[in-house]
């Protein structure tokens, strides 16, 4: 069920566009919601430096025109959601990909990010209100939102998932409840687990039998396999306890018994914050609200109370030392991303400029030769643009020597492997520290709802 929406984006008051295609562009490639960066597709265009070419490509349009952008309208967005489990993140991003080229007919440039922060799978498209040949605009023409959703649905057909059926106002349902989610490990887990129970006569019959699933094989120190629509290869020995080579080996030759993967079930947080019951009643709340907060409270509080016994913290005071330490950690290593990411975009642009500069620099020897002739600069304005772009950038860095593409290529894979490794402990802190500060804010807020309880009754 792919559900399709196209937004104009606006420029913000007071914000320059730059300003707010950053904004934009970075917020759909959150690394949080897009598998740190995997779930990103782009076409003619750097995901990185996005908002830079997007804005190369306006001033283009104002030299090759001669025209001034009159309207607001720096780019457009497409949403795209599918109903949860039946689709995976990569397939969804391909599908995003293939919606985006045939609905702007490759003329335009744009970013796939695939978002899989919520429960259903959803993607977020944006492509630039200019051309690629920077001599027109897009313009949002007369129920072009209805032809995005027509064509999703046409795309989405084409790969045998669900649309969304318009039904009589009578016999819409308010709300939908879908099948949980199974992941591509819990799926292939299932497999091997039913394999298993075929008594396959060797290791070898094993994989074939994968093969016969649909799954690529990988033989070598580590055996690892692929689904049709999975993006990257699984190990055996990542699926868990029972599952590497050795483990499955015995159980195939009779030496070991299996036991079955279990399926962990989703992560609820053990405790939520409390409800600010006097603010709420300053607010304009019932008496009966207010009944009914202090009974959520109570339950809240007990829950958080076994967190704090759990984490051994007994005192005011170590409980804001075991904050400090852990918002201290998220930082560091928040503060280490994104000097990472920071630098990798910094690769990123200054690369690009050096290769348009070497593209370039023959073109820009000629008009330097011919006088600087306007007939020529006419002739080729796109490349001489391009090569006074990079060459104000080095003089605006102070660049007098040029490194080399391939040890910025080396840098960028040295900070990316850095960076991907980082992620699980920064994602485990920020839980960590998350959780600690709402306890302690728990803790503050019922007492401090105790003390003026307690000063209630005393004026009674």
């Amino acid at each position: 069920m792919a559900a399709t929406r196209l937004i104009a984006l606006h420029k913000n008051k007071g914000k320059t566009v730059a300003a707010c295609l950053k904004s934009r562009t970075d917020y759909v490639q959150n690394p949080d919601k897009t598998e740190q960066g995997e779930l990103v597709s782009s076409y003619e265009c750097s995901p990185l430096t996005v908002d830079a070419e997007f804005m190369l490509s306006k001033r283009q349009y104002e030299l090759v025109t001669g025209r001034r952008q009159k309207s607001d309208v720096i780019a457009y967005q497409i949403r795209q959601s599918f109903r949860p489990g039946e689709i995976t993140a990569e397939e969804a991003n391909k599908v995003g990909y293939e919606l985006a080229m045939r609905f702007t007919k490759g003329k335009y440039a744009f970013i796939v990010a695939t978002h899989t922060d919520r429960e259903h799978i959803h993607n977020h498209i944006i492509y630039n209100s200019t051309a690629l040949d920077s001599t027109r605009k897009f313009r949002d023409f007369l129920l072009s939102g209805l032809a995005v959703q027509r064509l999703s649905d046409l795309i989405c057909l084409e790969h045998q998932l669900s649309v969304i059926e318009i039904k009589p106002y009578r016999e819409r349902q308010k709300r939908t409840l879908y099948p949980p989610k199974v992941s591509n490990r819990d799926r292939l887990c299932e497999l091997i687990d039913q394999i298993l129970t075929e008594k396959p006569k060797d290791y070898e019959d094993f994989l074939q039998r994968l093969e016969a699933q649909g799954y690529e094989v990988k033989r070598g120190k580590y055996t690892s396999v692929k689904g049709a629509r999975q993006k990257r290869f699984i190990r055996f020995h990542t699926l868990g306890a029972g599952y590497s080579e050795d483990e499955l080996k015995a159980v195939i030759a009779g030496e070991a018994e299996h036991h079955p993967h279990q399926k962990q079930p989703p992560k609820e947080r053990p405790f939520n914050l409390l409800v600010d019951v006097q603010t709420k009643l300053a607010e304009g709340k019932s008496n009966g609200y207010a009944r009914w907060a202090k009974r959520y409270n109570l339950k809240e509080m007990s829950k958080t109370l076994i967190f704090l016994q759990e984490q051994k913290i007994g005192s005011i005071e170590e409980m804001q030392e075991r904050v400090d330490i852990a918002t201290a950690r998220y930082h560091e290593l928040s503060d280490s991303i994104k000097a990472a990411e920071k630098r990798m975009a910094e690769i990123a642009v200054l690369r690009a400029h050096i290769v348009d500069y070497a593209k370039t620099r023959p073109i820009y020897d000629a008009y330097r030769k011919a006088g600087y002739s306007r007939k020529f600069l006419e002739a080729h304005r796109e490349e001489i643009t391009l090569h006074r772009a990079a060459k104000d950038f080095f003089n605006e860095n102070g660049l007098k020597k040029l490194p080399k593409v391939k040890a910025l290529n080396t840098e960028y894979s040295e900070l990316l492997t850095q960076k991907k490794a980082a992620y699980p402990d920064y994602r485990k802190a920020r839980e960590e520290m998350q959780e600690l500060v709402k306890a302690q804010k728990n803790v503050e807020m019922f007492f401090a709802e105790e003390k003026h309880e307690s000063k209630e009754q005393q004026t009674r």
